[in-house]
């Protein structure tokens, strides 16, 4: 085989590859994809049922709520 000829193997090989790279990548992509789907999915149906996250205290208010010391 010639230069030319190798050169030539040796791109058809990359490109199989990288055709090989970029289907398992898409796959992935569509099972993220889903996951995401179900997820977001249960995040609606919990919201619309009423499960909602207790708020975050605010340091201030927290120092407002406590009792004041006598001393």
């Amino acid at each position: 085989m010639n230069e030319q000829q190798e050169h030539l193997t040796q791109l058809l090989e990359q490109r199989g590859n990288l055709s090989q790279q970029l289907e398992s990548t898409q796959t992935q992509i569509g099972r993220t994809r889903e996951l995401l789907f179900k997820t977001q999915g249960a995040i609606e149906y919990l919201e619309a049922v009423g499960v909602k996250l207790p708020e975050p205290e605010v340091a201030g208010e927290v120092e407002e709520e406590a009792p004041a010391e006598e001393g």
